[in-house]
């Protein structure tokens, strides 16, 4: 993934989080997904590149969707396999709360995992635990590992879980053996990049959440050499048992199967992100410990964006300022929609 290709990948999320910074707040999580759908699929359009959607967004929050196998791109130049979630947190977006982010990954054409829109079990972990997790493990048997390579008491383990009820149990188990639990409430694509960033205060991510921002995130936790396995699971054993989600999980176990991809089976980081030939790019959309949210004065919008390269493993941080009243035809265009 060349240089010159990965800088129009950060101008798409750009585009996305400034489209949904009008939605913050308003308590409509599917319009602010809707705005940054519709101006990231009319960015990466302008990209010249033969892209492809490999896993997309909205089945499972019943969202407009950039869908799996949607060819974006000028349909010439390079091929390239591309992971979205327009709005990493639109329920932290509709509530006005910190850390939601627009991102994406890209990668060459076979670069990604392919997989429906389902539930994903996911433990991340930082380059200097690497090898030491195994979703076929206890979790107390997993950061009791980390720790020992860590070098730390479990006291001193710091481990980062989605709020959800799904993990009520989970974070009294960690809980319970002495390790600090810091609890988010959606947004587990920033947390996994913040564990495996040099700086790191927390050692563990451990989360069930959705399949494309785990994807996205296996891009990170490669370019950044930290370490990722996952789990797909069918949404009745997450959600509610209930005939609804019975139905639901059939056609995701057929999905599964057509797209060769099994269910309820530990998935390791290279089965998720083949090859460094990728980049991660995220823009943030509200304030958070990862990125500046956007902030607008006047006919100006101030954007700060994060970009990790596999090949180089480069991290950048991109502050950005753009004209909000057409003299960038494209993001103006992109916003107006």
């Amino acid at each position: 993934m060349n240089r010159s290709l990965s800088i129009e990948f950060s101008r798409v999320t750009e585009a996305a989080a400034i489209s949904a910074h009008s939605w913050i707040g308003r308590g409509d999580k599917n319009a602010a997904d809707e705005a940054a759908v519709k101006a990231m699929r009319y960015m990466l359009n302008r990209i010249h590149m033969d892209g492809e959607i490999v896993i997309g967004e909205g089945e499972i929050d019943d969202a407009p969707m950039l869908y799996i196998g949607e060819k974006v791109g000028s349909g010439m130049g390079e091929q390239v396999s591309i992971a979205v979630d327009p709005i990493d947190g639109t329920r932290m977006t509709a509530m006005g709360q910190s850390g939601a982010l627009a991102v994406l990954a890209a990668g060459g054409k076979n670069t990604f995992l392919k997989a429906p829109d389902m539930y994903m079990e996911k433990l991340v972990v930082s380059a200097e635990a690497k090898g030491m997790i195994d979703l076929n493990l206890p979790i107390e048997q997993n950061l009791r590992r980390v720790a020992s390579r860590k070098g730390k008491l479990m006291s001193e383990l710091v481990v980062m879980v989605l709020a959800k009820p799904r993990h009520n149990e989970i974070i009294k188990q960690i809980q319970s053996l002495g390790a600090k639990v810091l609890a988010i409430p959606d947004g587990d694509v920033a947390a996994s990049v913040q564990v495996c960033l040099p700086d790191a205060e927390a050692d563990v991510l451990y989360g069930i959440g959705g399949a494309p921002e785990g994807v996205i995130t296996a891009a990170a936790v490669r370019a950044l050499g930290g370490d990722m396995q996952a789990r797909l699971l069918p949404r009745n054993e997450v959600k509610d048992d209930t005939p609804e989600n019975q139905q639901i999980a059939q056609e995701e176990m057929r999905r599964c199967q057509e797209m060769g991809v099994a269910v309820n089976q530990v998935l390791s980081l290279n089965e998720l992100a083949h090859d460094d030939n990728l980049v991660f790019v995220a823009t943030g959309i509200t304030n958070g410990d990862l990125l500046k949210g956007i902030q607008i004065k006047g006919n100006f919008a101030t954007t700060e964006t994060l970009m990790i390269r596999g090949q180089s493993h480069t991290i950048r941080r991109i502050q950005s300022m753009h004209y909000l009243d057409g003299k960038d035809p494209d993001l103006y265009k992109s916003i107006a929609l």
